[in-house]
Order: C-alpha cells, then structure tokens, then sequence
C-alpha cells in the first residue's frame, strides 16, 4: 500500500471562487478517488489561504476583521467544494491553530539552520490603505521592458522583479503611490539552494511542460534571497525573540500547509507521527495540484523550505499545473465581475456535468475558453446522448421486456479485451497527470458501446432471436458495470447511483454483473439542459 499525498492549491479567502479555480484544482479529486479505489492509503488536502494582505485589504473595506472575513469566505468554500464532490480527507484554513502550531515550530528549526539570517531591507507600505504591502500588490512599469508588472514579477519579459525595483510603484487596490520604509526581517537564502533546487528540477522533467519552463526561467536567472517575514498585523507570529512585532510572511507558511493538514488528516484517522513520517519519507508519492500562476511556490518555494527545515522531507513528485480558463473569448476578472461564481452555479447545474465539462475541455496543458454554448452541448451530447442514454436504453429495456432481471449472457470477447486495455491505460494516465486524454478514451469506449448496442438491434432479436438479444443485453450491463467504476473518479456521483443499482465496489478493477441480478428502481442519470439557458447565462456573465 503506497502512501500518497495529494495537495490542492489553498485559495485566498478574500473573494469568492469562479470556475478558473475549479478547473485547476479539480485534477486533484480526480487523483485522490482513483488512487484510493486502486487500494493506496491517500491522504488529500487543502485549505482556505486566510492571512496576508488581500484579506486585511477586503476587511478594511468592509469594516470588518480579517478574521471575520476569512472565516466567511472559508465557509463559503467549503460549501462549493462538498457541492461538487470534491473529497478532501482534510480541507481546514491558514487560521486554523493546528496550522500555526505547525508552522511555528517548522519556523523555530529553520531559523537555526545556515539558510536563514537578518538583513535590513526597505518594505513596500501604502499610507491610503494603512498598511504594508506583499510585493504582488505593488504596480508599476518594468524596468527591463517599461511595461507594466507586479512587485514580484514581470509578465511580459518574465523577468523576476523586488518591488522596490519598479517605476512609479503604486498600490495595487488604491492606486496611490507607495513608499519604502526600512526594517530588518528574516530571510532564507534560496540562492544557496539554487544547485539542489536544479537538480530537483532535472530529476523531475516529467512535470507538466508549463511547470519546467517556468522553473527552469526562475532557476536561470539565478534565485535571490526572499523575505520570511513582513510587517503586517494579520498573520502567524513569529516564532523569534525580538520580531514580536512581526509576522510570518504569507508565501514563507500557506505552502506549510500541506504539512500541517495531512498531520491532521492522519490524527483524524487514528494514526500517529510514524505514518506521518512516512508520509513525507522517501517511499511516499506526492502531487500537487494547482494553476501555473502557482508553480513557483511549489516547484521553488516549498522545496526551498523543505531543503532548508533539514529533517528529511520528500520534495514534490508530481506537479500538476494547469493552463489559463477564459470566460467566453475574455479574461476572466473578479475587479470587473466578469467571472462565473461557483457559489451561484452549483445551485443551477448538476456537479457531475460540471466536473465533466472541465476535465475535458479545461485548461490540462493549454488555454482553454469556457463559453455556455459549447457546455450546453458538452453536457446535451455527451454526458447526457452519448453515456446517460447508454446507460439508460439498456436498463429501461431490461425493466419493460425481463421484468428487471439481468439476462443470461456470455460476454464478448473484443469487450473483455477493450476493458482490460482502459483500465490500464486509464490508470496509467491519471497517475501522470493526464486526465483529459484519460476522460475521452473513456467516452471513445462509450461511443463504441453505442454502435454495440445499435448494430446488435435488441429491439429486433427480442421477438427474433431472443438468446441474442439476452446476450447483447448481459453485454451491456457489463459495459455500464465497469463504465461506472472507470468514471468514478472523474463523475462520482452518477456512477455512485449506478454502482448502487449494480452492487458494485468501489474498487479499480474489472467488474461483472450475474444474470439473475433484480435490478431496483433506476432513474435517468442527467436532465437535459435547455438551450435557451445559453443567453440567460451569457447576459448574468456581462451584468
């Protein structure tokens, strides 16, 4: 039994998810059921990112604690992510005590090591908003390029950027101009990590192509020296004598996360620190899941902190980096309301189609562009006319002309032979990360299950040859018998009805059906989405 860690992006818990989270971070469902169905002992986690200052920002403006308005925000979360069946063994927040428990005493260890040390250096602070700022909140131009970038980083020539570095730095929220102030703050030394960071980075080409390339720039140019530490009144202590007044900077403690919640998650499970050492020891597989605006804080940062700690830590094994998701032609953008907002679309559409549509249409390994008109579609023809009609031409024949009872029936060789070959191929593509090509090779089969059904005209050998039509019938039950277990992971809840009606594990194996079985009482799997929804949905998404 492989011990397997699955990390979900922690998002910030200043603002509401749209449908861009979800497509990077639904990958990671799909990883965590599949690996548990295979047998492997799983532990998937994540949490709501509450300190730092887009929280103390969104509560300054809205006259309430930052505490206040992470918890609401949390809440809010939490609620999406059991909407769509996300199945996290543990998914708490950066507020939570166990996390700053945690991180404070991963924090006391690496300030004794050699890689942390004490420097004077000037701190971005906005006088309008009362606050000092992350370096991604300050804005101004490039002064390689001259166009406009963040504190941290330049999107137009990529170049690595300190905020104090820009013309005309401003606030990002206000749009006033920012000062510097000097401070002393704890930093880590990530340029004398750089030779382990790029030997991680050649040991692991098999990240996503997004994840190297990104690495491999950062890497190149060569790490610098990042701050621990900030001048912020929200955030985790830190853990030193002499920066009572300071907190752990919100980068140097989120990416802890993954630590501290699968400490939880093995408490929960009535386990201890021996199997949270293996865990994080040598033999265990990790993934973490997220958007490519992400990468460097797993591919860079995490590692850094992990090498740095000194206690053995595993490194990341499997970076699963998704592309951009853009909103009918545009970009989506939560300052202009231009989004669509989880919160609102888990009351309007059936989980399982939106899971379906973004795993095989989402931005897996390029941009992709979410627009009603082909969701509609997606779900119309393929969920719903191409697997829910399989799934139900062939039960609701069986209900009206055998009274329920799966029929007698020897199974088709080319069946046996193509399920053998997708559970492997399916199997082998969710553990590396290839999930679109997983979900339409299932539905390749699914199509062909169709052609099976219709060149084997049950409705005709049901009065003609009644031994063939029993026979393509059992063949069918079989098909949707191992269609509901290879779509498990990707569409659990339509295939927890249907293992339900067939008696099936949850188990990542061939299964079969007997004849003789009474099949309860089913029902269609999806509803039909009307058409007319389309420009309802693309006149809520311009409002």
């Amino acid at each position: 039994m492989r011990a397997i860690l699955i990390g979900g992006a922690w998002p910030y818990a200043n603002g509401s998810l749209h449908l861009g989270h979800i497509a990077a971070l639904l990958p990671g469902d799909v990883i965590a059921r599949y690996h548990r169905a295979v047998g492997d002992e799983v532990y998937y986690v994540s949490g709501s990112d509450c300190h730092g200052t887009p929280v103390a920002i969104r509560a300054a403006q809205e006259k309430k604690s930052p505490q206040e308005i992470s918890d609401r925000y949390h809440d809010e979360f939490v609620r999406c992510f059991e909407k769509l069946h996300f199945s996290y063994d543990v998914y708490t927040k950066t507020s939570a005590k166990e996390h700053k428990d945690f991180v404070c005493e991963f924090h006391r260890t690496l300030y004794k090591s050699e890689y942390v040390y004490e420097k004077r250096a000037p701190q971005a602070y906005c006088k309008s908003c009362n606050t000092s700022l992350a370096d991604r909140f300050v804005t101004g131009a490039c002064p390689s390029c001259k166009k406009p970038a963040r504190g941290d980083q330049c999107d137009y020539c990529g170049n690595i950027l300190e905020p104090e570095a820009l013309i005309e730095p401003t606030c990002a929220v206000c749009k006033s101009p920012v000062i510097f102030l000097e401070a002393t703050h704890l930093y880590i030394a990530l340029s004398r990590l750089q030779k382990e960071l790029e030997e991680l980075l050649r040991t692991h080409q098999n990240w996503r192509r997004n994840a190297v390339a990104f690495t491999n720039r950062y890497l190149q140019e060569g790490l610098k020296d990042r701050a621990l530490t900030r001048d912020l009144d929200w955030g985790i202590e830190v853990p030193k004598e002499g920066f009572g007044n300071k907190k752990i900077y919100i980068w140097a403690e989120n990416v802890l996360g993954y630590l501290s919640a699968s400490k939880t998650a093995i408490e929960r499970k009535g386990q201890g620190e021996n199997e949270f050492r293996r865990l994080w020891g040598p033999k265990a597989k990790h993934y973490y899941v997220h958007g490519k605006d992400n990468i460097p804080f797993h591919t860079i940062i995490l590692p850094a902190l992990l090498l740095a700690n000194k206690q053995g830590w595993h490194l990341p094994d499997e970076i699963i980096s998704s592309e951009y998701l853009t909103l009918e032609g545009r970009k989506i953008s939560t300052s202009q309301n231009y989004a669509v907002w989880v919160k609102d679309l888990i009351d309007r559409y059936d989980a399982d189609s939106i899971r379906y549509y973004l795993l095989a249409n989402g931005p897996e390994k390029k941009d992709a562009d979410f627009t009603w008109h082909e969701y509609v579609n997606s779900h119309n023809g393929e969920l719903l006319g191409a697997y829910g009609n399989f799934v139900n031409r062939t039960l609701a024949f069986i209900a009206r002309y055998n009274e329920n009872i799966i029929p007698e029936g020897l199974i088709d060789f080319e069946i046996e032979s193509r399920l053998d070959q997708l559970f492997n191929e399916t199997g082998k593509r969710i553990e590396t990360g290839n999930l679109k090509e997983a979900i339409n090779g299932i539905f390749d089969f699914i199509r062909f299950a169709n052609r099976y059904f219709d060149a084997r005209q049950p409705w005709v050998t049901r009065t003609a040859n009644k031994e063939d039509c029993h026979d393509t019938l059992y063949n069918c039950v079989q098909i949707i018998a191992n269609l509901a277990v290879l779509l498990y992971p990707f569409l659990p809840a339509s295939s927890e009805k249907v293992c339900s009606w067939l008696r099936l594990e949850a188990v990542w194996k061939k299964q079969y059906v007997n004849a003789g079985v009474l099949l309860p009482q089913t029902e269609i799997l999806f509803e039909r989405i009307d058409k007319r929804s389309v420009a309802k949905e693309q006149d809520y998404c311009s409002l």
